[in-house]
């Protein structure tokens, strides 16, 4: 079984490089679906969850090369299948985003339910919803979806709350479907921006993307294109708290300091200094003593629920009690029990914890329960005496490259082993 090992790490200091935003990568990659045409993708990130899509997408026919340096080329025109293949779906809740691009391409797809983190009940009636307005017959058949339309055409579609992937799902169908669609309360999420700067640059016609509202013009045909991917705002964040938690002085470079504004906002409540210029974001927690905040997690632009687990790390180093609350998942304080073996002091009570501060935390023993809990463990074990030892880290290494080297690179005292 593998583990990261970390002990107890002096003030982080030194340069890191954010790498490809995951969140971004993976509907990028479903896109490419849209076309028979060769695709470019740069700045892709190692990632566990990357190799899962390129697994599915090559099930169903489609060629991927990943080159160095991050470079991927995609051509999808041998679509073999529109059946996605199950046991890859049932290990990324992700996968579901081919189905829009699938359908709008083939008339048809097969997805059986989706995995990924046990962070909450995330069903997809909401993508089934979009699609179903766009003319897609939709049945459920021994836990599978299947979708299917000779041609979908253009509605008005009102997502009952924000949902990121269902955003994404519609605009992808919506971009081959015939005349026009609008999304009313869309998700606002830079993921999606970047997802529809990529496929406008296949020739789609999408406006409104980062905005409550997108317009879709559909067309015939969509081409080629070649994108950057941007930067990681999760892992950007990850980083800032990293410096914070040890009372270091990090650059952060490769990061996009608009997507952070509301981590550095609370940041700074605490009394973080952080400083946006052209060369990044640099974090400095070296002086002064830090005290409480409250944070509440909303959609973006609100403070970010995948930041939410990692802060309220730091949050119990600090002087004073904290409130948080969770608004977007309902079950994402499994960390919390981990956290508190480690000498943490936090108390919950439905979608509220109270955090008391100003507590020196212990190594010890836990477990890594999803993705954005296991980062939270890891900070925590850098500022913990002693030896912490976290299990279950393929979570982690489902969305972040790199993590113990680029730690490692800044003074972290941590270790990946195989026990």
């Amino acid at each position: 079984m593998a583990k990261y090992i970390i002990g107890r790490s002096p003030a982080l200091a030194g340069e890191v490089a954010i790498s490809g935003s995951k969140n971004a990568v993976l509907p990028i990659m479903a896109a490419a679906l849209l076309t028979d045409a060769r695709c470019e993708i740069a700045d892709v990130p190692t990632l566990r969850d990357v190799d899962v899509m390129c697994g599915l997408m090559r099930g169903i026919g489609a060629r991927i090369d990943a080159r160095c340096g991050g470079v991927m080329e995609i051509r999808t025109a041998g679509i073999a299948s529109e059946e996605v293949p199950n046991e890859l779906v049932k290990k990324m809740r992700a996968s579901v985003l081919v189905m829009g691009p699938l359908l709008a391409r083939t008339g048809r797809a097969r997805i059986p339910l989706p995995g990924g983190c046990a962070i909450g009940t995330r069903p997809i009636d909401l993508h089934l919803k979009g699609l179903k307005a766009l003319g897609a017959r939709i049945v459920s058949e021994n836990g599978c979806v299947i979708a299917a339309a000779e041609r979908l055409r253009g509605a008005n579609v009102y997502l009952d709350s924000p949902s990121v992937g269902a955003t994404e799902n519609i605009t992808m169908a919506a971009a081959l479907a015939e005349g026009t669609t609008v999304i009313e309360n869309a998700a606002e999420e830079p993921e999606i921006v970047d997802m529809v700067n990529f496929l406008n640059k296949m020739g789609a016609h999408i406006r409104g993307a980062g905005t409550d509202t997108i317009r879709i013009e559909g067309v015939d045909r969509l081409g080629g294109a070649k994108h950057t991917v941007i930067p990681d705002r999760i892992e950007t964040g990850t980083f800032m708290i990293a410096a914070a938690i040890t009372r270091g002085r990090v650059q952060i470079r490769n990061a996009l300091p608009d997507h952070v504004k509301s981590l550095t906002a609370k940041l700074r409540e605490c009394g973080v200094d952080v400083c946006v210029s052209d060369d990044g974001i640099v974090v400095d927690a070296r002086h002064g003593v830090l005290t409480a905040t409250d944070i509440k997690t909303l959609p973006y632009p609100g403070f970010p629920t995948d930041i939410q687990s990692q802060f309220m790390a730091f949050l119990t180093t600090v002087r004073g009690s904290s409130v948080v609350i969770e608004n977007v998942f309902e079950n994402r304080y499994m960390h919390v029990n981990e956290l508190n073996r480690m000498g943490a002091n936090i108390k919950t009570e439905g979608r509220v914890a109270v955090v008391e501060g100003d507590r020196l935390l212990r190594g010890a023993e836990v477990f890594a329960t999803d993705l954005r809990a296991g980062a939270a463990l890891v900070l925590a074990g850098l500022s913990a005496s002693g030896t912490t030892r976290v299990s279950e880290i393929y979570h982690i290494e489902r969305g972040y490259s790199a993590f113990v080297e680029k730690l490692r690179g800044i003074g972290a005292d941590i270790v990946r082993t195989e026990e």
